[in-house]
């Protein structure tokens, strides 16, 4: 039995009809040299020997009476592999727009909360002769990083691999406790709270007087504020709709151009959302008033909580310098913000994390239910407009029960006021985009996807221009165009 942290109960409080706080990962396999052909069963078998490296697949929620503490995990007594593995096809002709709608319709769909909350589709008859795995799992159990870190851990590095060790000590599935037990564990925990608030209290004050004595950076863009974020026809309430698209873009690319420009891989990143975003609401005919803002997921996990499951993460704005004509200028002002930006935000995560601790379950519940039943959202200024999370992800071929892994789209959950999220994933020399939205606020999410290729290919043609100017009149060369899949 183990407490939820309260970051963690935080995304289950989050959570309300329209909006689900899962996470998800759309991969696409390559089964053509599996020895007799691939198989569910054979997926099955591969987890099923492999669930001791994912401990929240067999977790599953205890929830405290009356809201007072958050809720527990134990280990489920009724835990049952085949009812998290699920089997479907794709509708003909099987391409990636067709594959993408089906994901958006099972992403839309919540997960069980009297179960492990996670659950599998295997997704077969694309073109190629590919298969696809739609995996969910409730972000209360997961980051960005330890989602990553599990993906690793149930897949191969080679087509054939040894046989998986068992685990250390066998599994065993703890009973439910009574009311009288949770409501006892409650109280014992609640009895602790003065000694954390007084630890938290004193953390967020070192924080406060750290950050007062942080350096400016005179003639830098500064990161944005906190509401500064303009008005857009995304940042409203949304439906309990989806709508998905993906795109996969050149790494050494990306590199190429971050080497060119003395910025980083996330700053490429933010500024090719960015230019693709500008050229969206261009598109519509939609004037803003200030340049986007973007929440960039900062996962503040140390060296030693690798390994550990649960969320360490924070989050920070980000500008992505919109009224900015120039695309290099843009990238720039992008890297000066982000570089202040992550000084300050440095300082202040711990004192975050201590006090989502104290948050109650049931009213944080009921607050978020009844902002999303008023449908308030888009009546105030924006807190931000997008979430934008960059994944690494490995430089490495990846292989499940023989097939080879093609890509890894992630799909991250958008909420009433952000209506879209854009993450990316590296794997090998390729970035997997994967962009959610409510089609009842943004219908056409695949010209959005196809607008980071333009992207790309706009700064890459600025970096070939730097690199010549650099080299002279002599020089030559340069690299290819972004590619889309």
């Amino acid at each position: 039995m183990q407490r939820l942290s309260g970051l963690d109960a935080g995304f289950l409080s989050m959570e309300t009809p329209t909006s689900p706080m899962h996470v998800a990962g759309l991969a696409v396999y390559d089964p053509s040299e599996v020895e007799g052909g691939w198989s569910v069963d054979q997926v099955k078998q591969v987890y099923s020997q492999r669930l001791h490296l994912a401990a929240p697949f067999r977790r599953r929620l205890v929830s405290v009476p009356f809201g007072l503490h958050h809720p527990l995990w134990i280990e489920d007594p009724d835990f049952d592999l085949d009812w998290h593995i699920r089997h479907l096809a794709v509708p003909a002709p099987g391409g990636p727009r067709e594959l993408a709608e089906l994901a958006g319709h099972l992403v839309a769909l919540p997960l069980d909360r009297d179960r492990p909350l996670w659950e599998m589709w295997v997704i077969e008859g694309l073109e190629h002769g590919h298969v696809a795995v739609l995996s969910k799992v409730h972000h209360a159990a997961i980051d960005g990083a330890s989602g990553n870190e599990i993906t690793v851990a149930t897949l191969d590095l080679e087509p054939d691999p040894p046989p998986t060790p068992p685990p250390d000590e066998p599994w065993e599935p703890e009973r439910v406790p009574s009311d009288a037990e949770l409501l006892s564990y409650a109280a014992t925990s609640l009895a602790r709270q003065p000694f954390r608030v007084a630890r938290a209290s004193a953390r967020t004050l070192r924080a406060t007087v750290d950050r007062q004595r942080l350096p400016g950076h005179p003639g830098t863009t500064p990161p944005p504020s906190m509401f500064s974020a303009p008005r857009t026809s995304i940042n409203t309430a949304i439906t309990g709709h989806r709508t998905y698209a993906m795109a996969t873009l050149s790494l050494s690319e990306v590199k190429a151009v971050k080497n060119t420009f003395g910025v980083t891989v996330n700053d490429v990143v933010l500024a090719l959302c960015g230019g693709a975003l500008r050229r969206y609401f261009d598109g519509r005919g939609e004037v803003l008033d200030g340049p986007l803002v973007a929440m960039v997921p900062v996962s503040v996990r140390t060296k030693d909580q690798e390994g550990t499951l649960g969320n360490r993460v924070s989050s920070m704005l980000a500008t992505l310098a919109t009224d900015r004509d120039d695309p290099v200028e843009r990238l720039h002002a992008i890297h000066e913000a982000m570089a202040t930006g992550k000084e300050r935000h440095a300082v202040g995560a711990d004192a975050l994390q201590d006090w989502a601790e104290f948050a109650a379950p049931a009213l944080l519940g009921r607050a978020a239910r009844l902002y999303s039943g008023m449908r308030v959202a888009g009546m105030h200024r924006p807190a931000f407009n997008v979430t934008i999370s960059n994944v690494p992800g490995p430089p490495f071929p990846l292989y499940s029960a023989g097939a080879r892994l093609v890509a890894n789209y992630p799909v991250g959950p958008i909420f009433d006021g952000a209506g879209l999220n854009m993450t990316v994933m590296s794997y090998q020399d390729s970035m997997d985009f994967g962009l959610l939205a409510c089609p009842d606020v943004l219908a056409d999410v695949w010209s959005l996807a196809d607008g980071l290729a333009d992207a790309l290919a706009e700064l890459t043609k600025a970096a070939e221009t730097a690199n010549e100017a650099a080299r002279g009149p002599k020089g030559s060369g340069g690299a290819s165009g972004a590619r889309r899949r």
